[in-house]
């Protein structure tokens, strides 16, 4: 059903947006080849992002084997002592198509690992580990998106559109114990990959030659064969243009996923998110068929 509002409230939005350029073009149709030619100073042929993430993380997940008991629900912050912060790289990849079409590729790389003594019995995956035992965990995830945008409304310092993509996670997750008083150990891990599509908007507005406010949401919920999930993934940045090519971003970004697994050994609840702020550096390059 939340697919099915999805793509009803996008639709909605689309529709409306067209009507309203659409009244905007007839009446300054004196002005339409200046409105299609002319971009904002941020859009370019190609933009080359990288940058610095600093997520807070919430993690809960439960791992349990089929036909067997329950698995134990785990917050990784407050049961395995995983800190709620953590820094990362991120990168991007941008190419403008055309005036109004881009293409987004964008990664994340988030591993995490801890050494902790529990405070409660844990079951994992069909391995219980006791109270005071001191256990090693991770937490590895990549996301991949790849995206399609399209800009609705597209002026000399506005443009607004639609999104169609999709998140590729990849997650591993594992727990194991040295037993104090045997010469052995225990543990195991769970991975997965979940292709996640999403709906989203996004837009940009110059605010000056040189500062601009830039973003992008995205969310669908979906199930795909073994997996399914619910998505919800936000960015809100400034973009400064240091120098012709170069500029600096600041803002704020989520990544906020609920994935279900069903395998045939086991079955698994992932609810985890990374949201906190970001620095990037871009460079832009190509030839452009627009001007500024």
């Amino acid at each position: 059903m939340r697919f099915h509002y999805a793509l009803l409230l996008l639709l909605i939005f689309t529709l409306t947006v067209q009507a309203r350029s659409k009244g905007s073009t007839a009446k300054d149709s004196g002005n339409s080849s200046t409105d299609i030619k002319t971009a904002p100073w941020f859009v370019e042929r190609f933009r080359l992002t990288g940058g610095f993430f600093l997520p807070i993380s919430n993690t809960d997940i439960q791992i349990g084997v089929n036909g067997g008991r329950q698995g134990t629900e785990v917050d990784f912050e407050k049961d395995l002592g995983f800190k709620s912060t953590h820094g990362t790289f991120l990168g991007e990849l941008q190419w403008r198509i055309t005036r109004r079409s881009r293409l987004g590729l964008n990664y994340y790389n988030i591993p995490r690992n801890s050494t902790y003594r529990l405070d409660k019995e844990i079951n994992f995956n069909g391995q219980i580990y006791p109270v005071d035992a001191t256990v090693k965990s991770f937490f590895n995830t990549a996301i991949y998106q790849v995206s399609y945008g399209y800009a609705i409304v597209s002026k000399p310092k506005l443009e607004l559109g639609v999104l169609v993509g999709t998140h590729l996670v990849g997650g591993k997750v594992g727990i194991s114990l040295t037993a104090e008083n045997l010469d052995k150990s225990a543990g195991n891990d769970y991975g997965f990959t979940a292709p996640l599509p999403d709906l989203g908007l996004w837009g940009g507005y110059a605010v000056s030659n040189r500062l601009a406010l830039n973003f992008d949401v995205n969310y669908l919920a979906l199930t795909v064969g073994e997996v399914s999930g619910s998505i919800l993934t936000y960015n809100l940045h400034f973009i400064y243009k240091i120098v012709d090519k170069l500029n600096l971003s600041l803002g704020y970004a989520g990544l906020n996923f609920s994935v279900d697994v069903v395998k045939p050994d086991a079955e698994a609840h992932f609810d985890w998110g990374y949201n906190g702020p970001a620095l990037g550096l871009t460079y832009t390059f190509g030839k452009k068929t627009w001007k500024h």
